[in-house]
């Protein structure tokens, strides 16, 4: 089951940090930096955040997470995470499908890096059309991918 999760309580702040944690802790080595940048969120950080955050709950254990922030019909997922005990079972899928299908949306944009042939055929599969190739500061290169619903 998707649901909203309540970020700013602690409790379930400390849940989604332990989610993103687990995942990217495997993104990591995936592209071989000890140092990726989104293992150093913090619950704090999680609970003041201005997005939004869904889960895909099973077993009253979250699954996945999706952080996402809406402005004027267009869609910018900041995260989409599978705790690596629920790999393989679509979950991204569906939660790739909620957040283009539940709410008004008309564009779409997420980054991943390069090497994140998963996630980038997850993008693909859902529509995303590779916009842009870059390195920021941390020199993990990054794919830009854009959604646009017609």
């Amino acid at each position: 089951m998707i649901t909203k999760l309540k970020h700013h309580d602690e409790r379930t702040a400390k849940q989604i940090w332990s989610v993103l944690q687990s995942a990217y802790r495997v993104e990591a080595k995936l592209i071989g930096r000890e140092d990726f940048p989104p293992l150093f969120r913090t619950v704090a950080d999680i609970k003041a955040a201005k997005s939004d955050y869904y889960g895909y709950v099973e077993s009253n254990d979250i699954a996945a997470v999706i952080e996402i922030e809406i402005v004027k019909q267009h869609l910018e997922i900041h995260s989409l995470v599978v705790d690596p005990r629920h790999f393989r079972k679509g979950i991204a899928d569906k939660l790739m499908h909620f957040v283009l299908n539940e709410f008004d949306v008309t564009s779409a944009m997420v980054e991943t890096a390069v090497v994140n042939n998963p996630a980038i055929r997850l993008y693909k599969k859902h529509g995303f059309i590779e916009r842009d190739r870059f390195t920021p500061a941390h020199g993990i290169e990054k794919l830009a991918l854009s959604y646009f619903k017609y």
